[in-house]
């Protein structure tokens, strides 16, 4: 991650005053203390009143990314495809637990999001590659956001054993 990255994280808050009045505040969190990760990140913070369905807009970019990246398996698919494009069967042997059933249908459903590309070569035996596209490759930043948490995550938990 380069030392000018930041990582901001919308929570809403909303507050009833009355029947007809509603105010909604938006928090943004980027210090590396409220984000866990260890390297340096730049600290904004601010409330600002919003109406509802600006909190909502926010909340909504949030549940489009998981209808895309959900699910058990596509970030593993994607985390494997970054290092490059793979056979079907690299795929199997590195994403462990995965069955092949459950391989084919995350692969076709990410191949229709246009997060990857299926190449089938004219060669005999015919082999099939999947890759990123460019826009696949841009859940980079967000792969990467991940996995640094999960180690931060996996070295709290083994300092408090």
């Amino acid at each position: 991650m380069h030392q000018n990255s930041r990582i901001i994280v919308y929570f809403c808050h909303q507050v009833t005053k009355s029947n007809s009045d509603i105010k909604v505040t938006m928090e943004e969190i980027t210090t590396a203390e409220e984000t866990g990760l260890t390297e340096a990140v730049t600290a904004v913070a601010h409330d600002c009143a919003l109406p509802a369905h600006e909190c909502k807009k926010a909340i909504m970019g949030v549940h489009d990314a998981m209808y895309v990246l959900g699910g058990k398996w596509k970030i593993y698919i994607i985390a494997a495809l970054l290092f490059g494009p793979k056979r079907y069967s690299d795929l199997l042997r590195d994403i462990n637990g995965i069955s092949g059933k459950v391989l084919s249908r995350e692969l076709k459903e990410m191949e229709t999001n246009r997060l990857l590309t299926r190449t089938v070569s004219g060669t005999a035996p015919l082999t099939v590659t999947y890759a990123l596209t460019p826009y696949g490759e841009s859940s980079k930043a967000i792969i990467s956001i991940l996995a640094e948490w999960g180690k931060s995550h996996r070295n709290y938990i083994i300092s408090e054993s």
